[in-house]
């Protein structure tokens, strides 16, 4: 062997070399199933799982935002009470994650924690939350998440809440945001907490840019231009976000219908209602069945490719990220996990852009505007 190639060979590629983060891990999802562990190597086929330790190493995922999700429930004092605790539920499943994997995984409150950790050569674990609506009828429990390590919030999910209106099953209740998401923006902007406004409705979108002291972030979204769904952004917007120094992290759906057979449903509805591994590997393998007679996400990674470079073309390599939506309905055709994580960066440089530019898109963005939203919060 030459040395030249001797060399190469032992020299890590690109992928290897920078930080890799993913902006949204609906993962803590799976952390309650019985009998399931983070640590331990699964299958998208038969458990319907995305994220693992073995498979963030193989795929080069050095971490990322883990979601603290709440389905949007009703707007009544037991309502806030069951989302509350469902919240700090979850929270506390991604705490006990980074304990039973300490040698593998950290929890980063700051961009310095997340470059130390990667170096360290751990797993970066940041805290998000996805949906306000368990923090009631006052923005006081935001301070609580915070101390606790949540580092971003968006205000809405799926249907409209007390804070705002949303993008998808919203009834535009309040016209974008109501008297009470005004003060959230305010309260998430003096914690220095990134604001989400992926499923925010467009209304809610412009008012948040407008009254926000700090960039804001679309942490799982995709341009309109490319699939019209209220979901995705149209270019205008994107451009607006990008000028008040945000970044949009591109999405894996919403680029193409989804399939979603009422089959579908009951196999996922079935699945959290699951109290034994067995029972979960039975559900798996009819969902199995299901992504063979058709994938429940239709998208290619050359159509996720077209998605990713418009925006990095509308906007430029500097507001642009990666936020796939793992374990919450994203992957593609012939990428169902993070483990193939690799093929995104090679793509990029085929592409033209530089190794500094795709730094940027994997973690440079991200780590810049949580930055500058801690440090205006410390001012």
């Amino acid at each position: 062997m030459s040395l030249l190639l001797a060399v190469l060979l032992a020299t890590p590629s690109l992928h290897d070399r920078i930080i890799t983060l993913d902006t949204h891990l609906d993962t803590p999802v799976n952390l309650g199933r019985p009998g399931w562990s983070f640590a331990e190597r699964h299958g998208f086929a038969d458990t319907i799982t995305q994220v693992d330790l073995p498979r963030m190493k193989q795929g080069g995922l050095d971490g990322g935002f883990f979601v603290i999700y709440t389905e949007q429930g009703p707007l009544t004092p037991a309502g806030y009470a069951a989302a509350k605790a469902h919240a700090w539920r979850r929270a506390a499943w991604i705490r006990a994650m980074v304990r039973e994997n300490a040698r593998e995984m950290e929890l980063a409150f700051t961009p310095a924690d997340a470059r130390r950790i990667a170096k360290a050569g751990k797993r970066i674990v940041l805290q998000s939350i996805e949906n306000s609506y368990p923090l009631g009828d006052s923005v006081a429990a935001l301070r609580d998440f915070h101390e606790t390590g949540v580092r971003m919030a968006g205000p809405v999910h799926n249907g409209d809440n007390q804070f705002a209106d949303a993008a998808n099953k919203g009834k535009r209740t309040w016209g974008g945001l109501s008297p009470l998401g005004r003060e959230w923006v305010k309260e998430a902007n003096r914690l220095g907490m990134l604001i989400d406004l992926s499923h925010a409705s467009d209304e809610a979108f412009d008012q948040v840019l407008e009254l926000s002291t700090a960039p804001v972030v679309l942490s799982h979204s995709g341009p309109k231009a490319l699939f019209d769904h209220p979901r995705n952004l149209d270019d205008a917007r994107i451009k607006r976000l990008a000028a008040k120094g945000g970044v949009i992290f591109v999405n894996s759906v919403f680029l193409a219908k989804m399939d979603a057979r009422p089959e579908r449903d009951q196999v996922g509805a079935e699945l959290m209602e699951s109290v034994s591994p067995r029972e979960q590997r039975e559900i798996g393998a009819r969902h199995a069945q299901l992504e063979q007679t058709g994938p429940s996400n239709p998208v290619s990674f050359e159509r996720y490719m077209q998605s990713l470079l418009h925006v990095l073309k509308l906007v430029g390599s500097d507001h642009v990220g990666i936020g796939m939506d793992w374990d919450g309905g994203g992957g593609l055709i012939s990428m169902p996990d993070v483990s193939r994580l690799p093929r995104i960066t090679a793509a990029l440089k085929t592409a033209g852009y530089s190794d500094a530019d795709v730094e940027k898109i994997w973690s440079g963005n991200l780590l810049r505007v949580m930055e500058q939203t801690q440090a205006r919060a410390s001012r």
